[in-house]
C-alpha cells in the first residue's frame, strides 16, 4: 500500500517528501498497531493547531472573563460544549474534503449553491479583515499596560501615538514574516505550523500559571470548578447564587427586573460562545490547510485526532484557566469606585462608568429618574446618573459591569505580585493576538485567491495574505471604526455560521460529489444526528443573537440571501450526474 501512495519506491533509493512522507509514517506506524498511530498522528499534526490559534483570540478572551463575571465557575461547561459541536461540523467538512481532493468554494458552487459559496467566502475575507483591527489594539494594550509601560506607555517619552506607531509597526512585520512563510512551500507549511503550536502552548501555559497560583495561594474553590464542567443549561436561565442574597433585599418589582435583566446577559453571552466557538473563517480555513499539505481520504482519522487534541484541549484548557480566574477576582464583587456610599481609593475606568450607567439606564426609565445625557457624557456624568438608582440597585449593576484583561491582572496583583500578574497575562494576551493576526491574514488568502482563481502559493498567495494588513490601523481608528464595522460583518457572519453548517450537511449526503466515500448505514445515522444537532444549535444562537443585534433588519437579510438562493437554484442548470467511483485519494 505504501507503494501506491508513494510514487518513490523504497528500492530505488529516492528520498520521500512532503506528503508522500506523510503517507509513509501513516502506513507504517497503522501496520506497528495503535499507540505507534497514535505517535505518527502527534507528530503529523497541524492543522487543527492553526484553529486553535486563531480561536484563542481576543474574542475568546473577552467572553470567558465576561462568563466567569456573570456564572461564576458555574457555566465552565458552555464553551467546551459550543467547541465541540463545531468540531463536530469541521469534522464532516474535512470528510468531504479529504474523500474528494476538491476545493471547497468549487464543490459548493457546483453541487449545492453559489448564492452560497460566494457568501461563504466574502463572509470569511470580511470577518478577517474586520476582526483583524481589535487584535493589533489588543497587543498594543498587553505591551504598553501590562509588559512594557514605562518604554512604552502612553505617559513614556516616546509619547502616546509614537508607541502605538512603533509597536504596531514591529507587530505588522512579524506577522507578515510568519504568514509568508506558509507560502513557501511543505517547508514553510511545518515551520508555520511548528511556530503556532509554540504560541498556542506559550497562550496556554501562561493562563495555567495564573490558575495555579490561585489554587496555591487557596482562592479556588476546586470543588466548584469540578462541578462546573457539567453541563447544565437550567443555569442559564436563573441568576447564579451570588446574586441571590443582594435580590433578596429588592421588593418583588426590583427583583423580577434584576434576575430578568442576569438571565438575560447569561444568554446573550451564552448565544455568542454558541455561536463564535467556530467562527465563519474558521470553516473556510479548516478544509484550505488540509488540502495545502496534499492530504487525501487516509488522513481522515487524523484530521480528526488533529481537531481533538490541536484545538479542543488547548481551547478548553486556555479559556477554562480565564473563565476561573475572572470568577475568583469578579463574580459577584462591585468594581470598586462605581457605587457612591462604597468610597474606596480605586477609580473606575471610563469603561466600567459606562457600561455601569448602560446596565442601569433601563432601570433609570422604569423608575422614571432618567434624565437626558450630553451627546459626550464624562465619567463623573457617567456615575452621577447611574448612582440614582437605589443602593440596593446600584450594587447588583456594580457587579455586571464587565471587565477586561488589564482588570483581571491588576486584581491578581495581592496574590501573585505585580510583575508576576502583568507579565504572565500580558504574553499570554500578546500570543494570542500575535497568533490570531496571523492566522487571519492566512485565512484572507485562502479566501481570496480563491475567489480570484489564484494559485494558493508563492507571491499571490503572500499579497492576498495582505488583505487583512489594515488591521494595523485598530490602535488608531478601532474605536472609531467599531460601530459602522463590527456590526454589518458580526450579523454577516453570524447568518452564514448556519447556513455554511446546512451547507456542509448537504455535501455529506451528496452521492454526486462523494460517490463510494458516501457514509452508510449506522455511520451515516450517527453523521446526520450529530450534524444535526451542531447545525441545530448553531441555528438558534445565531437566529437569537442577528435579532438582538439587527432586529427585524437582521431577519429581513436572512430571508433575502435564502430567497436569491432558491432562486438561483431553480435557474441553474442540473450539475450532472454521480462520479465514478474513486480510487485512493
Amino acid at each position: 500500500m505504501a507503494s501506491d501512495a508513494n510514487p518513490s519506491s523504497p528500492m530505488s533509493g529516492s528520498p520521500l517528501t512532503g506528503v508522500e512522507r506523510d503517507r509513509a509514517m501513516l502506513a507504517e506506524a497503522s501496520a506497528r498497531g495503535t499507540g505507534a498511530k497514535l505517535g505518527a498522528f502527534m507528530r503529523l499534526s497541524g492543522p487543527g493547531w492553526l484553529q486553535s490559534a486563531i480561536t484563542l483570540g481576543g474574542g475568546s478572551l473577552a467572553g470567558s472573563l465576561y462568563l466567569g463575571v456573570l456564572g461564576g465557575t458555574s457555566l465552565l461547561w458552555l464553551q467546551p460544549l459550543a467547541m465541540i459541536l463545531g468540531i463536530v461540523m469541521l469534522s464532516a467538512i474535512g470528510y468531504v474534503t479529504l474523500s474528494t481532493g476538491e476545493r471547497p468554494f468549487k464543490a459548493i458552487n457546483t453541487h449545492v449553491n453559489p448564492v452560497l459559496g460566494w457568501s461563504w467566502a466574502l463572509a470569511t475575507l470580511a470577518a478577517n479583515i474586520v476582526w483583524c483591527m481589535p487584535q493589533f489594539a489588543l497587543a498594543n494594550g498587553a505591551l504598553q499596560q501590562n509588559l512594557a509601560p514605562g518604554l512604552l506607555g502612553a505617559d513614556s517619552a516616546l509619547g502616546d501615538f509614537n508607541a502605538k506607531l512603533l509597536i504596531s509597526i514591529v507587530i505588522l512585520v512579524i506577522t507578515v514574516a510568519v504568514t509568508w512563510s506558509y507560502g513557501s512551500g511543505s517547508w514553510g507549511i511545518k515551520l508555520y505550523e511548528l511556530v503556532l503550536k509554540l504560541m498556542v502552548a506559550a497562550i496556554v501555559l501562561c493562563f495555567l500559571a495564573v490558575v495555579g497560583t490561585l489554587a496555591w495561594s487557596g482562592a479556588i474553590d476546586l470543588g466548584a470548578v469540578f462541578t462546573g464542567f457539567i453541563p447544565n443549561p437550567a443555569q442559564l436561565f436563573e441568576p447564579a447564587e451570588a446574586y441571590l442574597p443582594f435580590l433578596d433585599q429588592l421588593d418583588a418589582g426590583a427583583q423580577g427586573y434584576w434576575a430578568d435583566k442576569i438571565v438575560g446577559l447569561q444568554l446573550d453571552k451564552a448565544a455568542a460562545a454558541a455561536a463564535t466557538a467556530v467562527g465563519i473563517n474558521m470553516t473556510f480555513l479548516f478544509p484550505y490547510s488540509l488540502l495545502s499539505k496534499g492530504w487525501g481520504k487516509e488522513f481522515r482519522g487524523l484530521a480528526i485526532f488533529d481537531l481533538a487534541t490541536g484545538m479542543l484541549i488547548p481551547f478548553v484548557l486556555a479559556t477554562s484557566c480565564v473563565v476561573v480566574a475572572s470568577a475568583t477576582q469578579f463574580h459577584g464583587r462591585i468594581v470598586p469606585g462605581l457605587v457612591e456610599d462604597l468610597e474606596e481609593e480605586a477609580k473606575p475606568t471610563n469603561g466600567e462608568a459606562k457600561d455601569f450607567y448602560g446596565i442601569a439606564s433601563n432601570r433609570l426609565k422604569v423608575l422614571g429618574l432618567a434624565t437626558e445625557m450630553p451627546k459626550k457624557p464624562t465619567l463623573d456624568e457617567h456615575l452621577a446618573e447611574a448612582r440614582k438608582l437605589p443602593l440596593e440597585e446600584q450594587a447588583i449593576a456594580a457587579m455586571l459591569v464587565d471587565r477586561n484583561n488589564f482588570r483581571l491582572s491588576q486584581s491578581l496583583a495581592p496574590l501573585t505580585g505585580e510583575g508576576v500578574a502583568n507579565t504572565v497575562f500580558g504574553l499570554g494576551v500578546l500570543g494570542m493576538t500575535l497568533s490570531t493576526i496571523s492566522v487571519l491574514m492566512l485565512m484572507s488568502g485562502f479566501a481570496l485567491t480563491e475567489m480570484l482563481g489564484l494559485k494558493q502559493s508563492g507571491w499571490p498567495f503572500r499579497l492576498c495574505c495582505l488583505a487583512s494588513a489594515v488591521g494595523v490601523l485598530g490602535p488608531f481608528f478601532w474605536s472609531k471604526a467599531a460601530p459602522a464595522l463590527v456590526v454589518p460583518t458580526s450579523v454577516f457572519g453570524l447568518i452564514l455560521l448556519p447556513i455554511a453548517y446546512l451547507t456542509f450537511y448537504l455535501l455529506m449526503n451528496q452521492r454526486s460529489l462523494l460517490g463510494e466515500d458516501l457514509p452508510r448505514g449506522g455511520k451515516r445515522v450517527a453523521w446526520n444526528l450529530l450534524m444535526g444537532v451542531s447545525a441545530g444549535v448553531a441555528t438558534a444562537a445565531s437566529l437569537y443573537m442577528v435579532w438582538l443585534k439587527a432586529g427585524q433588519n437582521g431577519m429581513i437579510a436572512i430571508g433575502a440571501l435564502l430567497a436569491l438562493a432558491l432562486v438561483v437554484q431553480f435557474t441553474r442548470k442540473p450539475h450532472g450526474s454521480p462520479p465514478p467511483e474513486r480510487g485512493r485519494g
